[in-house]
């Protein structure tokens, strides 16, 4: 006879962060296609990267390496950071970005499953603040590029910092970066839509990016790695705010569409802030938790400095997780739905 627990379940933990990252798929061969093979250069140096720092911390700690090498952990973290980042960065700013999710946000808390906030975001909003100008400069759409990168070329750029070719040839701002210039200029709505950058959604291949990293997060339902709360909360949220700045003022705020599918909402909103551990437990809190994380990144596309919001969004939400859970526990079988009031002294 075995031990509890008596149910066992059939995934492990590095199944399912394999699952989670052969679902990412889609998404990076259409980003591969459309914007050029730098982003396979930023997969292997994150995950490089991710492997060495995550190796070192616990040969610190005095852990075991195998065990936790391989639950995956440290190169979903590494793959949702390079996601996130632009391709062609100096190869010193992905080992800063992994050294903080990996070291700062994931083994100074404990580990996995220790960690208040999610690793890649907080790797990711650690650069944005301090390296501004290096995050953005984001491969342009191979079809409005004036020289397509080869992969060589792209190893040239993040490791030698040069290239024979003038950076302006084959980068650009991103659309919301865009959208965001343009407004501040007062530029009408129509012009800027116009430009060709913009697609017949949102941006130029940004929208069938959007609609692959989709197609990866309804596999990941469909195989019940996550639940439907996260994903429809957060696109929602997102959704009806920015629908109702849209009608506010068009003229100040994109559509609800261009919010959807462009910037890093659908990787957002079923990769990153469904990330079981920082992420809220409980059916109710999930739909709060994601609500108010889609609200947050319309509030900052909006009205703050930074072009898109998602980073940010979820990090906020992390801090409030704790509170989300206590706050939205169902009631326990044989106990009063109030919480008692605590004795006085």
């Amino acid at each position: 006879m075995i031990g509890s627990p008596y149910i066992l379940g059939r995934n492990s933990t590095s199944a399912i962060m394999l699952k989670v990252m052969l679902a990412l798929i889609p998404g990076i061969v259409a980003h591969a296609w459309l914007f050029g093979p730098g982003i396979w250069v930023s997969l292997l140096l994150c995950s490089a990267f991710a492997i060495g720092f995550e190796a070192l911390l616990l040969l610190l700690r005095g852990l075991p390496l195998k065990p936790f090498l391989s639950d995956n952990s440290a190169l979903l973290t590494a793959w949702l950071l390079a996601l996130s980042l632009p391709t062609l960065a100096p190869w010193w700013l992905y080992a800063i970005g992994i050294g903080i999710a990996i070291v700062v946000a994931k083994q100074l808390y404990g580990g996995l499953g220790q960690n208040l906030f999610n690793p890649a975001m907080v790797g990711y909003a650690a650069l944005i603040v301090s390296f501004p100008v290096y995050m953005t400069q984001w491969a342009a759409p191979v079809a409005l590029a004036d020289h397509a990168l080869t992969l060589w070329d792209a190893f040239d750029v993040v490791f030698a910092g040069q290239s024979s070719i003038s950076a302006d040839a084959y980068t650009s701002a991103t659309v919301l970066d865009t959208w965001k210039t343009q407004v501040r200029l007062n530029t009408p709505a129509e012009s800027i839509l116009n430009q060709p950058i913009f697609g017949w959604a949102a941006g130029r291949g940004h929208e069938i990016v959007a609609l692959m990293y989709l197609a990866g997060g309804l596999l990941l339902l469909s195989l019940k790695l996550i639940t439907w709360h996260i994903p429809l909360a957060f696109l929602l949220g997102l959704t009806a705010t920015a629908g109702v700045l849209h009608l506010i003022d068009p003229t100040q705020h994109a559509s609800p569409l261009l919010h959807l599918l462009s910037g890093g909402a659908m990787l957002g909103a079923f990769f990153i802030a469904t990330d079981p551990v920082s992420a809220a437990s409980t059916p109710r809190g999930k739909l709060i938790y994601a609500g108010l994380a889609g609200f947050l990144i319309a509030i900052i596309r909006g009205f703050g400095s930074f072009p898109d919001g998602v980073a940010f969004a979820v990090l906020l939400m992390n801090m409030c997780v704790p509170f989300i859970d206590d706050y939205t526990q169902p009631r326990v079988f044989g106990h009063p739905r109030k919480r008692p009031k605590p004795s006085k002294p």
